[in-house]
């Protein structure tokens, strides 16, 4: 077998090339156009993100060009008054009359405060922490006037009677039948009211 010369390799190459079927060669396409469904998913995507880039793209220019001429001027605040300042809340308060409105009224209003800043107890006129119970903090707030807070115990008693019937036997059995002072303290707060729109 005879060897070839690199010019012979060469030639051969050459004809076996020739008498090869020539490849397709894929058109580019250009942008803008839709993307045919055999391109799959990924390719439909980036045409899509392609074109909507060239639109904003051009509505950005647009937008430009059509606000250029229009002029703000500085507000003058001399001329329609300076700016509303924000608006400051006044403190939360229970709810409940004016604390100087009617002595049983002013009462309840105070023992409703007391029993939320002291504390809430049951069993017990106050405890070792300085809580107290509904009846504690009347009495505490009543001054040792005796008369007024019999007086307070009997609107807060028709008060707690309202809500949950005549079965209630009293202020303290009431007081005494919850696990937290929340019932309690809301039911002072109603007996207040009901005090003041008495005036009593």
């Amino acid at each position: 077998m005879q060897s070839l010369t690199p010019y012979a390799v060469a030639a051969r190459r050459a004809a076996s090339a020739a008498a090869a079927p020539p490849t397709a060669v894929k058109p580019e396409r250009p942008a803008g156009s839709p993307v045919p469904p055999g391109d799959g998913l990924e390719a439909r995507l980036a045409a899509v993100k392609e074109e909507m880039d060239a639109r904003l793209a051009l509505a950005a220019v647009a937008y430009e060009v059509n606000t250029a001429h229009i002029e703000t001027p500085p507000v003058d605040w001399t001329r329609i008054g300076a700016p509303p300042a924000p608006a400051v809340l006044p403190p939360t308060t229970p709810p409940g009359p004016d604390p100087d409105a009617t002595p049983v009224a002013a009462l309840l209003h105070r023992a409703s405060l007391r029993l939320r800043t002291d504390g809430w107890c049951s069993g017990t006129l106050t405890d070792e922490y300085g809580s107290l119970c509904s009846q504690g903090a009347i009495r505490k707030e009543s001054g040792g006037d005796r008369t007024l807070e019999a007086r307070a115990m009997t609107v807060l008693l028709e008060a707690i009677r309202r809500r949950f019937g005549p079965q209630v036997e009293s202020v303290p059995s009431f007081n005494d039948a919850w696990g937290n002072g929340r019932e309690p303290t809301r039911m002072m707060e109603q007996a207040a009211i009901l005090a003041g729109a008495r005036g009593i």
